[in-house]
Protein backbone atom coordinates (compact mmCIF):
# COMPACT_ATOMS: atom_id res chain seq x y z
CA UNK A 1 0.00 0.00 0.00
CA UNK A 2 1.74 3.70 -1.01
CA UNK A 3 0.75 6.09 2.32
CA UNK A 4 1.05 9.94 2.13
CA UNK A 5 1.77 11.43 5.59
CA UNK A 6 0.64 15.38 6.45
CA UNK A 7 2.39 16.40 9.39
CA UNK A 8 0.47 19.83 10.83
CA UNK A 9 2.49 20.35 13.93
CA UNK A 10 5.74 21.52 15.21
CA UNK A 11 8.22 19.10 16.77
CA UNK A 12 7.89 19.89 20.07
CA UNK A 13 4.75 21.61 20.66
CA UNK A 14 2.48 18.55 20.10
CA UNK A 15 2.47 14.67 20.19
CA UNK A 16 1.71 14.92 16.18
CA UNK A 17 5.35 14.85 14.97
CA UNK A 18 5.95 12.01 17.15
CA UNK A 19 3.10 10.18 16.16
CA UNK A 20 3.38 10.58 12.77
CA UNK A 21 6.70 9.50 12.93
CA UNK A 22 6.06 6.41 14.51
CA UNK A 23 3.11 5.64 11.88
CA UNK A 24 6.04 6.07 8.98
CA UNK A 25 8.10 3.77 11.11
CA UNK A 26 5.37 0.58 11.30
CA UNK A 27 4.15 1.36 7.93
CA UNK A 28 7.68 1.06 6.37
CA UNK A 29 8.17 -1.98 8.83
CA UNK A 30 5.02 -4.13 7.87
CA UNK A 31 6.13 -3.83 3.94
CA UNK A 32 3.73 -0.52 2.84
CA UNK A 33 5.69 2.07 1.08
CA UNK A 34 5.57 5.68 2.28
CA UNK A 35 5.58 7.48 -0.88
CA UNK A 36 5.58 11.27 1.10
CA UNK A 37 5.70 13.24 4.32
CA UNK A 38 3.90 16.35 3.75
CA UNK A 39 4.54 19.14 6.44
CA UNK A 40 2.14 21.99 6.39
CA UNK A 41 1.34 24.78 9.00
CA UNK A 42 3.66 24.84 11.98
CA UNK A 43 4.81 21.22 10.90
CA UNK A 44 7.61 23.14 8.93
CA UNK A 45 9.40 23.53 11.73
CA UNK A 46 9.83 19.90 12.13
CA UNK A 47 12.63 20.38 8.51
CA UNK A 48 14.73 23.12 10.56
CA UNK A 49 18.43 22.58 10.73
CA UNK A 50 18.41 25.21 13.84
CA UNK A 51 16.78 23.14 16.08
CA UNK A 52 18.90 22.20 18.95
CA UNK A 53 17.46 19.89 21.66
CA UNK A 54 19.29 18.98 24.58
CA UNK A 55 21.08 15.55 24.30
CA UNK A 56 19.16 13.65 26.27
CA UNK A 57 15.80 14.56 24.46
CA UNK A 58 14.16 13.49 21.47
CA UNK A 59 15.94 14.54 18.14
CA UNK A 60 12.65 14.86 15.89
CA UNK A 61 14.29 16.78 12.66
CA UNK A 62 17.25 14.55 12.88
CA UNK A 63 15.06 11.09 12.75
CA UNK A 64 13.13 12.41 9.99
CA UNK A 65 16.52 13.00 8.17
CA UNK A 66 17.49 9.53 9.18
CA UNK A 67 14.04 7.63 7.70
CA UNK A 68 14.76 10.12 4.46
CA UNK A 69 17.80 8.80 4.13
CA UNK A 70 17.82 4.78 4.77
CA UNK A 71 14.14 4.57 3.36
CA UNK A 72 14.31 7.18 0.38
CA UNK A 73 11.28 8.87 1.91
CA UNK A 74 10.01 12.15 0.24
CA UNK A 75 10.66 14.84 2.91
CA UNK A 76 8.46 17.92 1.58
CA UNK A 77 7.92 21.13 3.18
CA UNK A 78 5.06 23.94 1.91
CA UNK A 79 7.26 26.77 0.84
CA UNK A 80 4.27 29.28 2.00
CA UNK A 81 4.19 27.87 5.63
CA UNK A 82 8.15 27.66 5.92
CA UNK A 83 8.51 31.49 4.65
CA UNK A 84 6.05 32.55 7.09
CA UNK A 85 7.82 31.10 9.97
CA UNK A 86 11.05 32.31 8.45
CA UNK A 87 12.37 28.87 7.21
CA UNK A 88 14.04 29.01 4.36
CA UNK A 89 15.93 26.20 2.35
CA UNK A 90 19.38 27.06 3.44
CA UNK A 91 17.91 26.55 6.88
CA UNK A 92 16.49 22.75 6.28
CA UNK A 93 17.91 19.81 7.81
CA UNK A 94 19.01 16.91 5.68
CA UNK A 95 16.31 14.68 3.27
CA UNK A 96 14.16 17.95 3.53
CA UNK A 97 12.84 19.85 0.22
CA UNK A 98 10.52 22.74 -0.17
CA UNK A 99 7.96 22.61 -2.53
CA UNK A 100 4.64 23.85 -2.11
CA UNK A 101 0.86 22.77 -1.93
CA UNK A 102 0.77 20.67 -5.53
CA UNK A 103 3.07 17.90 -3.81
CA UNK A 104 0.12 17.55 -1.02
CA UNK A 105 -2.08 17.32 -3.74
CA UNK A 106 -0.29 14.84 -6.16
CA UNK A 107 0.12 12.77 -3.03
CA UNK A 108 -2.79 12.23 -1.61
CA UNK A 109 -3.79 11.30 -6.02
CA UNK A 110 -1.13 9.33 -6.07
CA UNK A 111 -1.60 7.14 -2.32
CA UNK A 112 -3.70 4.65 -1.30
CA UNK A 113 -4.16 6.66 2.14
CA UNK A 114 -2.99 9.83 3.24
CA UNK A 115 -2.79 10.12 7.07
CA UNK A 116 -3.12 13.55 8.28
CA UNK A 117 -1.47 14.12 12.16
CA UNK A 118 -2.49 17.20 13.87
CA UNK A 119 -5.35 20.12 13.07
Amino acid sequence: MKIGILVNEGPYQHQAADSAYQFAVAALKAGHQVQRIFFYHDGVHNASSLTEPPRDDRQIVQRWSQLAEEHKVDLVVCIAAALRRGIREQNLAPGFRISGLGQLVESGIQADRLVVFGD
